[in-house]
């Protein structure tokens, strides 16, 4: 192990300090331990809320589809399809949102973020490599 540190940024830098030194760092990763879920509470969930998260899901499902047939019809109309499809995948997509908020309403009335944090970061790497790493990293940087 070559050093814990506090945060993930602090031991980004650390490896990216010894990438720009042409260090061998293919041999080195950085472990997150002691970890917790976070969920951070972006607002209240409505109908109207639901609507839109599920027109935009079906939006792109749309996309996807209609450009599924964009590529592979020989029509002049083929971009017609494009449309119609992002369309009726936004208006399935607000159904279905719709739908699935009024069942699961009581359950969970709010949006949320879910993260996964780790309480320290540890740079693990290859024992025969610590010192050169170490040797390194006491240089002191140029700004």
């Amino acid at each position: 192990m070559l050093g814990t540190y506090d945060t993930y940024d602090a031991a980004l830098s650390v490896v990216d300090r010894l990438a720009r030194a042409e260090f061998p760092v293919k041999q080195m990763s950085i472990v997150g331990s002691d970890l917790r879920t976070v969920e951070r509470v972006t607002g209240k969930m409505t109908y109207g809320r639901a609507a839109l998260a599920g027109a935009a899901s079906g939006m792109w499902f749309g996309l996807f589809l209609g450009l599924l047939l964009f590529i592979f019809s020989p029509s002049q109309n083929a971009i017609l399809y494009v449309g119609a499809a992002v369309l009726i995948g936004a208006g399935f997509g607000m159904l279905f949102g719709i739908v699935s908020y009024a069942l699961n309403r009581r359950r969970r009335d709010f949006t949320s973020i879910h993260q996964v944090i780790a309480a320290k970061y540890e740079i693990m790497i290859d024992p025969s490599l610590t010192a050169k790493a170490q040797e390194v990293l006491a240089i002191p940087q140029d700004s």
